[in-house]
């Protein structure tokens, strides 16, 4: 398993790459141009703009698939892959009175459960979905049912903390909801992203000690 700083390395050199390759003669008979100040301009091509993936992006994703391999899994359903992760209980800044405040994990708080929508064909996260996670324990019982917050962090997600009682394996049941923001596309084909999706993830160890 690579650890992040080995990834986003790769993933640097990557992106370098990327650039380099795209530097040279246009096949579509395109010039180069100079960019850059002082004596010695870098020149580049107009795909090289174009075939470059900011870092901060693709070290987003890399960061989401090392964390599901470590800490989660992932299922597919229709148009969705669903992926979840568990962690610690963790704090957050939320809005309060106009402000951003932090907060810490309430008293009886003991994981932070995640869940990442994202679309099979792209690989994109999708945003704006509507999302609610349920915990059972091994009988079947409901231990928490709660909707999750879309978050900013390492990689874009859904999340709350849950008062899980004891370590043990429990099942999580995801329901996402197809989100409502409008569409591009063809007419013809119609819409993405039209049907809901529910999965489980089940046998998931969740130790409330760290």
């Amino acid at each position: 398993m690579l650890n992040r700083g080995l990834a986003a390395g790769l993933i640097a050199a990557a992106l370098a790459g990327a650039v380099l390759a795209a530097c040279g003669d246009d096949d579509d008979g395109g010039t180069l141009t100079a960019v850059g100040t002082g004596t010695t301009p870098t020149t580049t091509t107009p795909h090289a703009a174009a075939s470059a993936v900011p870092e901060g992006v693709a070290a987003q994703y890399a960061t989401l698939e090392e964390e599901i391999a470590e800490e989660g899994g992932s299922v597919e359903s229709g148009d969705w892959r669903i992926a979840y992760i568990k962690e610690p209980a963790e704090g957050w800044f939320h809005m309060d009175q106009g402000h951003m405040v932090w907060r810490d994990p309430a008293r009886g708080e003991t994981a932070h459960l995640e869940v990442i929508p994202i679309e099979r064909s792209t690989g994109r996260i999708v945003p704006d979905a509507r999302i609610t996670l349920e915990v059972l324990d091994e009988a079947g019982g409901r231990v928490e049912r709660k909707q999750l917050s879309f978050y900013y962090a390492e990689f874009f997600h859904y999340a709350e903390n849950f008062s899980i009682p004891a370590s043990g394996e429990y099942t999580l049941r995801a329901s996402v909801e197809a989100p409502a923001f409008r569409r591009h596309g063809d007419a013809k084909e119609g819409p993405a992203l039209m049907e809901d999706a529910r999965v489980e993830f089940e046998n998931v160890m969740i130790d409330i000690d760290g």
